[in-house]
Protein backbone atom coordinates (compact mmCIF):
# COMPACT_ATOMS: atom_id res chain seq x y z
CA UNK A 1 0.00 0.00 0.00
CA UNK A 2 2.87 2.40 0.91
CA UNK A 3 4.28 2.07 -2.47
CA UNK A 4 1.51 3.47 -4.09
CA UNK A 5 0.81 6.20 -1.51
CA UNK A 6 3.26 9.68 -2.51
CA UNK A 7 3.01 10.74 0.93
CA UNK A 8 5.65 8.00 1.66
CA UNK A 9 7.35 8.37 -1.08
CA UNK A 10 10.97 9.10 0.19
CA UNK A 11 13.94 10.86 -2.33
CA UNK A 12 17.07 12.37 -1.15
CA UNK A 13 17.35 14.50 -3.97
CA UNK A 14 15.00 16.63 -6.35
CA UNK A 15 16.71 15.83 -9.85
CA UNK A 16 15.79 13.54 -12.54
CA UNK A 17 14.04 10.62 -11.63
CA UNK A 18 15.77 7.44 -12.18
CA UNK A 19 13.88 4.08 -12.91
CA UNK A 20 13.42 1.65 -9.94
CA UNK A 21 16.32 -1.03 -9.99
CA UNK A 22 18.86 1.32 -12.14
CA UNK A 23 21.83 2.26 -10.97
CA UNK A 24 22.77 -0.33 -8.12
CA UNK A 25 19.33 -0.53 -6.36
CA UNK A 26 15.60 0.21 -5.82
CA UNK A 27 15.39 4.35 -6.50
CA UNK A 28 11.84 5.30 -4.94
CA UNK A 29 10.36 8.10 -6.74
CA UNK A 30 10.44 11.77 -5.64
CA UNK A 31 7.89 13.14 -3.56
CA UNK A 32 5.59 14.45 -5.89
CA UNK A 33 5.35 18.10 -5.01
CA UNK A 34 5.86 21.43 -7.06
CA UNK A 35 6.58 24.79 -5.19
CA UNK A 36 4.81 27.89 -6.90
CA UNK A 37 6.06 31.84 -6.73
CA UNK A 38 4.50 35.02 -7.77
CA UNK A 39 1.04 34.08 -7.37
CA UNK A 40 -1.42 37.13 -7.25
CA UNK A 41 -2.47 37.67 -3.82
CA UNK A 42 -5.31 37.17 -4.14
CA UNK A 43 -5.12 33.54 -5.49
CA UNK A 44 -7.03 30.62 -4.10
CA UNK A 45 -6.91 27.03 -4.03
CA UNK A 46 -9.64 26.67 -6.73
CA UNK A 47 -7.22 29.25 -9.25
CA UNK A 48 -4.65 26.92 -8.84
CA UNK A 49 -6.90 23.64 -9.68
CA UNK A 50 -7.65 25.84 -12.72
CA UNK A 51 -4.16 26.56 -13.59
CA UNK A 52 -3.14 22.87 -13.76
CA UNK A 53 -6.22 21.90 -15.14
CA UNK A 54 -6.11 18.03 -16.52
CA UNK A 55 -4.08 17.17 -13.53
CA UNK A 56 -4.04 14.94 -10.48
CA UNK A 57 -3.63 17.49 -7.31
CA UNK A 58 -3.43 15.82 -3.80
CA UNK A 59 -3.17 18.81 -1.77
CA UNK A 60 -2.42 22.89 -2.29
CA UNK A 61 -0.82 24.74 0.56
CA UNK A 62 -0.71 28.59 0.46
CA UNK A 63 2.22 29.86 2.04
CA UNK A 64 1.79 32.74 4.34
CA UNK A 65 4.05 35.13 6.31
CA UNK A 66 2.99 36.67 9.57
CA UNK A 67 -0.80 36.23 8.61
CA UNK A 68 -0.27 37.57 5.07
CA UNK A 69 -0.35 35.51 1.85
CA UNK A 70 2.57 35.10 0.10
CA UNK A 71 2.50 34.99 -3.76
CA UNK A 72 4.21 31.19 -2.95
CA UNK A 73 2.28 27.54 -2.79
CA UNK A 74 3.28 24.16 -2.54
CA UNK A 75 1.16 21.52 -4.89
CA UNK A 76 1.38 17.68 -3.75
CA UNK A 77 0.37 15.76 -7.40
CA UNK A 78 -0.55 12.04 -7.48
CA UNK A 79 2.87 10.56 -9.05
CA UNK A 80 6.07 12.09 -10.34
CA UNK A 81 4.81 11.96 -13.89
CA UNK A 82 1.92 14.79 -12.67
CA UNK A 83 5.11 16.68 -11.82
CA UNK A 84 7.04 16.64 -14.57
CA UNK A 85 4.00 17.74 -16.57
CA UNK A 86 3.43 20.33 -13.83
CA UNK A 87 6.77 21.82 -14.62
CA UNK A 88 5.83 22.30 -18.32
CA UNK A 89 3.60 24.95 -17.22
CA UNK A 90 6.53 27.02 -15.94
CA UNK A 91 6.05 30.72 -16.64
CA UNK A 92 2.33 30.92 -18.01
CA UNK A 93 -0.25 33.19 -16.32
CA UNK A 94 -2.68 33.45 -14.00
CA UNK A 95 -3.97 36.61 -14.37
CA UNK A 96 -1.66 39.16 -15.61
CA UNK A 97 1.20 37.83 -13.41
CA UNK A 98 3.68 34.69 -14.74
CA UNK A 99 3.76 32.12 -12.10
CA UNK A 100 7.09 30.28 -11.88
CA UNK A 101 6.85 26.48 -11.09
CA UNK A 102 9.89 24.63 -10.23
CA UNK A 103 10.87 21.37 -8.29
CA UNK A 104 11.19 20.91 -4.61
CA UNK A 105 12.10 18.83 -1.59
CA UNK A 106 9.47 17.08 0.79
CA UNK A 107 11.17 18.32 3.69
CA UNK A 108 10.12 21.87 2.21
CA UNK A 109 6.49 20.87 1.88
CA UNK A 110 6.42 19.75 5.45
CA UNK A 111 7.79 22.66 6.83
CA UNK A 112 5.77 25.22 5.14
CA UNK A 113 2.60 22.78 6.56
CA UNK A 114 4.47 22.64 10.26
CA UNK A 115 4.33 26.74 10.18
CA UNK A 116 0.75 26.82 8.56
CA UNK A 117 -0.15 24.67 11.65
CA UNK A 118 1.57 26.28 14.40
CA UNK A 119 0.49 30.00 12.96
CA UNK A 120 -3.20 28.92 13.30
CA UNK A 121 -2.71 27.60 16.51
CA UNK A 122 -1.10 31.39 17.54
CA UNK A 123 -4.41 32.78 16.15
CA UNK A 124 -6.65 30.67 18.00
CA UNK A 125 -5.22 31.59 21.11
CA UNK A 126 -3.26 34.47 21.53
CA UNK A 127 -3.74 36.64 18.04
CA UNK A 128 -6.90 38.88 17.82
CA UNK A 129 -6.19 39.99 13.88
CA UNK A 130 -7.50 38.67 10.72
CA UNK A 131 -7.11 35.08 10.16
CA UNK A 132 -4.67 33.69 7.15
CA UNK A 133 -6.20 35.10 3.94
CA UNK A 134 -5.63 31.42 2.25
CA UNK A 135 -8.04 29.60 4.72
CA UNK A 136 -10.40 32.57 5.44
CA UNK A 137 -10.46 32.94 1.54
CA UNK A 138 -10.63 29.66 0.72
CA UNK A 139 -13.89 29.03 2.94
CA UNK A 140 -15.55 32.52 1.08
CA UNK A 141 -14.87 31.58 -2.00
CA UNK A 142 -17.11 28.05 -1.36
CA UNK A 143 -19.39 29.64 0.37
CA UNK A 144 -20.79 31.41 -2.13
CA UNK A 145 -20.42 28.75 -4.71
CA UNK A 146 -23.87 27.38 -6.19
CA UNK A 147 -24.88 23.96 -3.57
CA UNK A 148 -27.07 21.37 -5.14
CA UNK A 149 -27.06 17.85 -2.70
CA UNK A 150 -23.68 16.79 -4.57
CA UNK A 151 -19.88 17.03 -3.31
CA UNK A 152 -17.07 16.42 -5.43
CA UNK A 153 -14.46 14.78 -3.25
CA UNK A 154 -10.58 15.28 -4.88
CA UNK A 155 -7.53 13.74 -3.44
CA UNK A 156 -8.43 10.56 -2.55
CA UNK A 157 -6.82 7.32 -1.74
CA UNK A 158 -6.78 5.09 -4.74
CA UNK A 159 -8.11 2.36 -3.17
CA UNK A 160 -10.46 4.44 -1.30
CA UNK A 161 -14.10 2.91 -0.67
CA UNK A 162 -17.82 3.29 -0.01
CA UNK A 163 -17.49 2.33 3.87
CA UNK A 164 -14.24 4.76 4.53
CA UNK A 165 -16.38 7.93 2.90
CA UNK A 166 -19.26 6.67 4.61
CA UNK A 167 -17.22 7.28 7.73
CA UNK A 168 -15.99 10.27 6.64
CA UNK A 169 -19.28 11.67 6.39
CA UNK A 170 -20.46 10.07 9.50
CA UNK A 171 -21.97 13.02 11.16
CA UNK A 172 -24.06 14.12 8.09
CA UNK A 173 -26.99 12.52 6.00
CA UNK A 174 -25.40 11.00 2.70
CA UNK A 175 -27.47 8.69 0.62
CA UNK A 176 -25.34 5.58 0.58
CA UNK A 177 -26.50 4.19 -2.86
CA UNK A 178 -25.37 7.67 -4.32
CA UNK A 179 -21.71 7.23 -3.44
CA UNK A 180 -19.63 7.05 -7.17
CA UNK A 181 -15.82 6.67 -6.45
CA UNK A 182 -15.10 7.67 -10.43
CA UNK A 183 -12.61 5.60 -12.44
CA UNK A 184 -10.84 5.78 -15.73
CA UNK A 185 -11.68 3.64 -18.73
CA UNK A 186 -8.98 0.72 -17.74
CA UNK A 187 -10.70 0.73 -14.56
CA UNK A 188 -8.38 2.18 -12.39
CA UNK A 189 -9.53 5.24 -9.67
CA UNK A 190 -8.70 8.57 -10.29
CA UNK A 191 -9.12 9.81 -6.99
CA UNK A 192 -12.42 11.35 -6.92
CA UNK A 193 -16.05 10.58 -5.94
CA UNK A 194 -19.28 12.66 -6.33
CA UNK A 195 -21.56 12.26 -2.92
CA UNK A 196 -25.30 12.61 -3.14
CA UNK A 197 -26.55 14.70 0.48
CA UNK A 198 -30.50 13.89 1.51
CA UNK A 199 -30.16 17.86 0.67
CA UNK A 200 -28.58 20.87 -0.53
CA UNK A 201 -28.09 22.67 2.71
CA UNK A 202 -26.72 19.02 4.52
CA UNK A 203 -24.14 19.34 1.34
CA UNK A 204 -23.23 22.30 2.38
CA UNK A 205 -22.97 21.32 6.43
CA UNK A 206 -21.05 18.89 4.86
CA UNK A 207 -18.25 20.55 3.50
CA UNK A 208 -17.15 21.63 6.89
CA UNK A 209 -14.60 18.55 6.00
CA UNK A 210 -12.97 20.19 3.36
CA UNK A 211 -9.24 19.88 3.56
CA UNK A 212 -9.45 16.73 6.29
CA UNK A 213 -8.12 13.32 5.86
CA UNK A 214 -8.95 9.94 4.25
CA UNK A 215 -5.75 7.66 5.31
CA UNK A 216 -3.41 9.71 5.04
CA UNK A 217 -4.38 12.39 2.34
CA UNK A 218 -5.72 15.66 2.35
CA UNK A 219 -9.31 15.59 0.58
CA UNK A 220 -10.37 18.58 -1.38
CA UNK A 221 -14.34 19.36 -1.35
CA UNK A 222 -16.07 21.61 -3.89
CA UNK A 223 -19.96 21.49 -4.44
CA UNK A 224 -20.98 19.90 -7.51
CA UNK A 225 -24.34 18.67 -9.39
CA UNK A 226 -26.21 15.88 -11.00
CA UNK A 227 -25.02 16.36 -14.60
CA UNK A 228 -21.37 16.41 -13.62
CA UNK A 229 -21.94 13.04 -10.83
CA UNK A 230 -24.06 11.46 -14.20
CA UNK A 231 -21.07 12.19 -16.88
CA UNK A 232 -18.03 10.80 -14.13
CA UNK A 233 -20.75 7.76 -14.04
CA UNK A 234 -21.14 7.48 -17.55
CA UNK A 235 -17.01 7.63 -18.20
CA UNK A 236 -16.12 4.90 -15.53
CA UNK A 237 -18.35 2.63 -17.43
CA UNK A 238 -16.43 3.66 -21.54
Amino acid sequence: MMESNPYFAVSSSTGNFQPYGYAGGFQPPPFPVVRLRGLPFNCTDIDIFKFFAGLDIVDVLLVNKSGRFSGEAFVVFAGAMQVEFALQRDRQNMGRRYVEVFRCKRQDYYNAVAAEVNYEGIYDTDFHGSPPPSRSQRFSDKEQMEYTEILKMRGLPFAVTKSEIIEFFGDFKLIEDRIHIACRPDGKATGEAYVEFVSADEAKRAMSKDKMTVGSRYVELFPSTPDEARRAESRSRQ
